[in-house]
């Protein structure tokens, strides 16, 4: 388990996957691979691809061993408990009675309306599940992943996510463009409840027609099994989100309503707390192309608002639920102030918002070298040329998205105050190969490096410090000692 990624799934020595093949006209055919590697003390490879010809191949036997997924129980009773969730939302429990009535036509309880309600509910999730099969199918080979760190991408599913955010919040009703709902309801209507069959057809429309309190967080698992890549995962998945927003159908038929609870408030706090989370979301991707210290003062401007409206201002007369929400609001206005204070000073890291002003004098002298970002190696060679005319020395840290220990060493090492202290007057150039395109990795193979994490010291004559080299994880003290090291050697030139 990994701190930044989760879980992560890894294997040692010599992997042998079998993977069922029919093909019965042992046609050749080409193999595609991708696999990363990775060494116990930090260091990561750039992810391969490998291309593997293979000639005639026989026929799979019955008894090979199907891939390892990637998912696991925990995660589908997650996806069915967000599915039941989603479920108890203004705009979807209210539907429960009208639908049951197109549905069971009024047949509640017994056994024919618990077979009709399945028969609605299980195409519904079989729907949900194609719809993720697809998606973890296509979505990695379209790398979308890796897309998803364009700005250009980034920026517009924010604010698809704010969107669904205010709407859920009731500052206005979102609805399907006319001219696909209205052919959807015409052939919704045509199609009478009553039999198995057309309450089957029934359920796969009602997959169309997703509601805007459904549609944002599907949209959200979707972009999620996407970067998996499973096809096997990202089907069940959907097919338990779908079981799940199912599941309250079935207990309505079967148990003629009684097994429901009743619409009230409660479904109100439901809405708000959904509109706060796809907020949240909102603010998490603009956090990849957004300055640290922005990013830090929205999740201020967030908590400072969910604040507001628990009523952490308002001192007049409570019941008990009122001040139990004033007293949580209190703790997030606290924490937004205190957002707001570090972002103003620099700070980055939303979990140690006041981390900045611990470090005092030394941590701002840090920040006086920003980090530039290159990508190409053009670019790093200006960068060098530059450092080396105007005698100044360079530090070149090597990253890359997908590297775990890259993170860690920008949180714990990068950002600890007696590193940055001596960081100050050093060129600080970050070089990003998330891509891992050929470009870049000769560029790896020129300093001969494996991949990222790596630090290289180049003083001001633009030699490097091979000695002083960093390759995997570092501590900050290990590292502060390199840099003095740098420092005595710079100052004796």
């Amino acid at each position: 388990h990994d701190e930044f990624f989760g879980d992560v799934e890894v294997y040692y020595g010599v992997l042998d996957i079998r993977l069922p093949l029919e093909n019965p006209d042992n046609r050749p055919l080409r193999l595609q691979v991708g696999y990363q590697g990775c060494a116990d003390k930090g260091l990561c490879y750039p992810p391969e691809t490998e291309f593997i010809e293979i000639g005639d191949m026989p026929a799979a036997s019955g008894d090979a061993a199907p891939v390892a997924a990637d998912w696991n129980w925990k995660e589908l009773a997650l996806f069915f408990l967000g599915g039941l969730a989603l479920t108890f939302t203004p705009c979807v429990l209210p539907m429960l009675p009208i639908l049951s009535g197109v549905v069971l036509r009024g047949q509640l309880g017994g056994l024919r309306s618990l077979t009709l309600s399945l028969a609605y509910v299980l195409p519904m999730a079989i729907c949900f599940a194609v719809l993720g099969t697809l998606m973890g199918l296509f979505g990695a080979g379209l790398n979308l992943q890796a897309r998803l760190q364009s700005a250009w991408v980034l920026v517009p599913f924010a604010a698809f996510f704010a969107v669904f955010a205010l709407a859920m919040f009731g500052l206005f009703e979102l609805r399907l463009p006319r001219f696909i709902s209205e052919p959807l309801d015409r052939l919704a209507g045509k199609t009478q409840g009553g039999s198995h069959v057309n309450a089957a057809l029934l359920g796969v429309l009602s997959s169309l027609l997703v509601s805007p309190c459904v549609s944002a967080p599907l949209a959200g698992a979707l972009l999620y099994i996407s970067a998996s890549g499973d096809a096997l995962g990202g089907g069940l998945k959907l097919l338990a989100l779908g079981l799940g927003m199912g599941t309250p159908l079935v207990l309505f038929g079967a148990g003629g309503g009684a097994l429901l609870p009743k619409s009230g408030p409660w479904l109100i706090t439901v809405r708000n707390a959904f509109g706060v989370m796809l907020l949240a979301v909102s603010v998490w991707l603009l956090e990849r192309v957004l300055p640290g210290s922005l990013s830090l003062a929205l999740w201020g401007l967030l908590a400072g608002g969910v604040a507001v409206f628990l009523g952490a201002l308002e001192f007049g007369p409570k019941t008990h639920r009122q001040k139990l929400g004033q007293i949580a609001g209190l703790a997030l206005l606290v924490y937004a102030l205190a957002a707001w204070v570090g972002a103003l000073q620099g700070a980055t890291d939303p979990l140690k918002p006041l981390g900045q002003l611990q470090a005092g004098a030394s941590q701002s002298s840090a920040k006086s070298g920003a980090w530039q970002t290159l990508s190409s190696p053009a670019e790093l060679d200006a960068a060098l040329a530059e450092a080396k005319a105007g005698g100044q020395p360079l530090l070149l840290d090597w990253y890359a998205d997908w590297c775990i220990s890259c993170k860690v060493i920008e949180r714990e090492v990068f950002g600890n105050a007696e590193v940055g202290s001596k960081l100050a007057g050093w060129r600080l150039i970050r070089f990003d190969i998330t891509e891992s395109n050929a470009a870049q990795r000769a560029l790896l193979d020129r300093y001969k490096l494996f991949g990222p994490p790596a630090i290289q010291l180049f003083t001001g004559n633009g030699d490097e410090l091979l000695d002083l080299r960093v390759v995997g994880e570092v501590d900050a003290a290990t590292f502060a000692t390199r840099l003095d090291r740098a420092a005595s050697r710079q100052a004796g030139r």
